[in-house]
Formats: C-alpha cells, sequence, structure tokens
C-alpha cells in the first residue's frame, strides 16, 4: 500500500479469500501506517535537510485565440463521436476527425500541430467523462453491466487442458501443461535455491490491440499482469500431497479491449480445471474504473473497456472466488479517494466477480476427472527417511535402474516423499509396489513371496523385500530329506515362504515346506 498522508494512491497485494471489509480495513490500518512514516520521519527531514520545491509555471502551448479558434472549429461535432460504438469504429471514427481538423490548421499553424492535436483528444475526452457521469458509457452499458461472455473449453486436443475465454473485445486463450518434479522452476536468487512448481507465463502481442510492432522479449506490463494473475490463481492450487504435478500456464491474449490480465485469470481457471487440476474453488477477475467530478458526482464502472481505462481516474483489479478476495490491484490518477467510495467499488466488484463465475460454471462446474491421456501420469508414496540411501543405491545406480527398467521419472525428497511420473499407469503402479516394500514390516507366520539370493550347504537365503531377506533352513525346504540345497533350489528362483520366527537380532527364519503344510 502507498500514498500521502491525505490518501491512498496504490494497492498490490494476494490474500487467501478474504472478505471486502477485511480487506478495507487492510488498507485503513496501513494508511495510518503511511501517515506515521510521513509525519515522523519524511516531514522532519524535509524541516531538517529539505530544500525549498522550485516554482514552477506552466506555459500554455496555444495562445488564447487559436483555443477559441479551436472550439469554434470543434463545437457541436464530438458528440457524435462519443456514442455508443465498438472499439475498432471509435477510434477510426475519432482519428479520421482529428486528422480532419488539422488539415484546417496546418497551414497556419504548422509548428503547432502537435498541441492541437492534443487539445481535440483531451475535449473528446472530456465529452466522454461527461457522458459516462450522465449515466451512458462508451458502449452503450450501464456502470454495472459486465460484456458478454463466451466460453469455449479443450479448444486444443494435444494440449493438457486448454480454454478460449472473451469478454466482449477482450480474448486469451490459456493453455496448461502438466509436468513432473524435474520441470519445476529453480530460482537461485539472495534468498538461497528454490522451486516453483506454479507458473503463468502472459503474453500480449502487438496484433492483439491492432498494432504492428516487433516481437521482443515481454514487457514490464506483461510481466506485471502475468504475475498479478499469478497471485489470482495460486491459493485456489491444491496441495502438493495430493497433486504432485508442475503446472505450466500460458495466456496467449488474442484481442484486447479492457482487462486481459482479469481474462487470464478466469481461462487459466477453466484451463486448469480442463486439465483435471483439483483446484480447491473456481477463481474469476474483474476490471473496475471510476469517473469522478466530485464525492456527489461520479462513475464507478464495472468491466471497464480500454478507453474507459486511459480516461478514467481508476484502474482497480479484484479477483477472487466466491468466498473472497485473493489478488488485488488498483492505481488512482487522481488526489484520493474517499473511504466509502472505495468500499462501494469493492461491493460492486464482487457483484461482478459473482455474475463471471456464474458463468464460467456453465462451461465447466467441476475439474475434469481425469487428466488428459497426454498428460504424465504421476503417483506418490513414501520409503522411510534411513531407507533413501537403498532407494538410491551406490552412484544412483539402483534408481537409474527403477527408472530404465519401468520407463519413468523417480524423484525423492528429502522428507522421503516419493513421486514416480511416466505414460504408462501399470508400470507407475508397479513402482509404487517396490518402493512401498522398502516400508516392509514383516509378520510371523505370513506367507511372502520371495527369490533365492544365496545358497549355503545349510540352506538358503530368500529376499522378500529389496532390503530384507531370511534364512531357509536345509530342513524347512521340503518334507522329503534334502541332501543339497543345490538340488532343489536354484539361484534367482522365485519361491513362496512363510515367516517361522524373527529372532532378538531381527535375523528371519523361513520356511518353504510349511507354505505347503498351510495348502
Amino acid at each position: 500500500v502507498s500514498g500521502t498522508s491525505d490518501s491512498i494512491l496504490m494497492v498490490e497485494g494476494s490474500a487467501d479469500f478474504i472478505s471486502e471489509d477485511d480487506f478495507i480495513s487492510s488498507v485503513q490500518y496501513a494508511h495510518e501506517v503511511i501517515k506515521d512514516i510521513i509525519n515522523e520521519l519524511i516531514n522532519p527531514m524535509v524541516d531538517k535537510i529539505g530544500k525549498a520545491k522550485l516554482d514552477y509555471i506552466k506555459e500554455e502551448p496555444m495562445s488564447e485565440d487559436l483555443v477559441k479558434l479551436i472550439d469554434s472549429k470543434i463545437d457541436g461535432k464530438i458528440s457524435d463521436l462519443n456514442k455508443p460504438k465498438m472499439k475498432k469504429e471509435r477510434y477510426d471514427d475519432v482519428d479520421s476527425f482529428v486528422k480532419e481538423m488539422l488539415v484546417e490548421f496546418e497551414e497556419e499553424y504548422s509548428d503547432e500541430l502537435s498541441s492541437i492535436k492534443s487539445y481535440i483528444n483531451d475535449k473528446i475526452s472530456e465529452d466522454l467523462r461527461n457522458q459516462t457521469l450522465d449515466g451512458l458509457r462508451a458502449d452503450g452499458r450501464d456502470f454495472k453491466t459486465v460484456r458478454n461472455i463466451d466460453i469455449e473449453s479443450s479448444v486444443l486436443k494435444r494440449t493438457h487442458g486448454s480454454c478460449l475465454f472473451t469478454r466482449g473485445e477482450t480474448q486469451a486463450i490459456v493453455v496448461t501443461t502438466l509436468g513432473n518434479k524435474k520441470d519445476e522452476q529453480m530460482i537461485d536468487d539472495l534468498k538461497g535455491l528454490s522451486f516453483n512448481n506454479l507458473m503463468l507465463h502472459y503474453n500480449f502481442p502487438p496484433f492483439s490491440v491492432g498494432e504492428v510492432r516487433r516481437m521482443m522479449g515481454v514487457s514490464r506490463r506483461e510481466v506485471g499482469h502475468g504475475n498479478l494473475a499469478l497471485r489470482a490463481i495460486k491459493p485456489a492450487m491444491p496441495d502438493s500431497e495430493i497433486f504432485p504435478y508442475t503446472v505450466r500456464l500460458v495466456s496467449e491474449i488474442t484481442e484486447s479491449n479492457g482487462s486481459s490480465s482479469m481474462a487470464t485469470v478466469c481461462g487459466s481457471t477453466l484451463s486448469l480445471m480442463d486439465a483435471g487440476v483439483p483446484i480447491k474453488t473456481p477463481i474469476a477477475g474483474i476490471a473496475m474504473g471510476l469517473i469522478m467530478e466530485d464525492k456527489n458526482r461520479y462513475a464507478i464502472l464495472t468491466d471497464i473497456l480500454g478507453t474507459e481505462d486511459h480516461l478514467g481516474d481508476m484502474d482497480f483489479k479484484v479477483a477472487g472466488s466466491d468466498e473472497g478476495i485473493t489478488a488485488i490491484q488498483m492505481d488512482l490518477k487522481i488526489d484520493g479517494l474517499p473511504i466509502d467510495i472505495l468500499k462501494e467499488a469493492l461491493d460492486q466488484a464482487k457483484e461482478g466477480r459473482l455474475h463471471i463465475l456464474d458463468e464460467m460454471n456453465k462451461c465447466l462446474s467441476e475439474p475434469r476427472s481425469r487428466i488428459s491421456e497426454h498428460a504424465p501420469k504421476m503417483l506418490m508414496t513414501t520409503v522411510p527417511v534411513d531407507k533413501i540411501g537403498l532407494v538410491i543405491g551406490p552412484g544412483g545406480k539402483n534408481i537409474k535402474a527403477i527408472c530404465a527398467d519401468y520407463e519413468c521419472e523417480l524423484n525423492i525428497e528429502e522428507d522421503g516423499k516419493c513421486v514416480v511420473s511416466g505414460q504408462d499407469q501399470d508400470k507407475l503402479e508397479q513402482v509404487i509396489e517396490l518402493l512401498d516394500n522398502y516400508s516392509f514390516e514383516p509378520e510371523v507366520n505370513k506367507v511372502y513371496q520371495g527369490k533365492v539370493v544365496k545358497i549355503m550347504d545349510f540352506g538358503a537365503f530368500v529376499k522378500i523385500a529389496p532390503d530384507v531377506d531370511g534364512l531357509v533352513h536345509i530342513s524347512e525346504i521340503q518334507k522329503e530329506r534334502t541332501n543339497k540345497v543345490e538340488d532343489v533350489l536354484k539361484m534367482g528362483e522365485s519361491v513362496k515362504v512363510k515367516l517361522l520366527k524373527v529372532d532378538d537380532k531381527g535375523r528371519l527364519s523361513l520356511s518353504i515346506k510349511a507354505v505347503g503344510d498351510d495348502s
């Protein structure tokens, strides 16, 4: 939260489904602290070492005579430009009108064409502000109506999840890709090494606003808006113990006329649900605007257009579920916003957010029951911490063998949590069964399937778990007398054995002939 001693100027943050009232309380609390910082630190510092402010006298770019001449030329012509229209038609009409006006001034006022153009555009914006305050917005809506919403999921069949979200003239294609533990984003910064299993990339190509320019790296705007959308989605993501995947979201803005970041939030939610990600609750976002003449004459605008963002006094984005707010961003262009108007804007934003959530619910009411056939399958289990070294083996020998034999990826964390991923569900289940054996606790009188791993004169050792074996004494091999162990058992042979006892040193006594008695 940033501001002056008189008002709040900017708010940006994330939250864990807080209510609108809690948000207002937080901002009010922050403002009191801001006042303390200014009054107790900054102002005394200025009094002690500050310098007097320079007097700035703004020079008028044009003479009064020229202003009167321009006013006479455009008088009565601007209101028609601001009649409700689509974005391209509005911009084309304004551009054509301004060019026509400039033609009339280019011969006598060629050095002031830039100032003339700015003045005419300001007058057009001023007229639109007044029109909006009177109750008619640039596209004909009232203050609270959300533009038409059109949603289609699974638009890209080969991806793990996808959604095409369109709200008015703003459209986003959001794609979800699921990966395993090794796909996490590694971050090495001043705080040390960390890993991120949720990424959201937001791309705003120039063609989305009808422009032609080079496509280079993402801008600060794209980074900021992508970060806002990520903060909105994150509280709804499932815990890694429930859903161990690494998730990457990519939002491609194909058309923009107001709040493509909030379209990204809505599209991301539906793309995640389409991918079968068990999110806690759907998240939607909405952008609010404000045109304010004074405390008694103002208009709070739901789902603002790009034009309204440009000429308005506030850009206020709110994202969350039907339970509360998860992300918020507010920028003010005026010298203060009364707290009661901020609360009114929040309540109106909630109304719009709930409407959008209802529209999203018509497309997908819950996450799909199964993830895409193209996504990697992932299963989880745990092994005792003291057995991790055995699973990995010397130089990673054991874990490499498991990955090769079962065509999978296996990741083991320090707490013993194991995540295995691959395309073949059956093989993954076999790996889980193998790993579960490391948690094996043998039970007396129970029959196990084992493998002969060593043959001695007095009997054979049979492994019944990766790190558990026992002795089958020569007398316990068969009912008949056994002269030589090799006559009956072979190395690597699979046999059923019964656990007879475990001595005080933890050694196991096994029997093959006792299995026959049970059968």
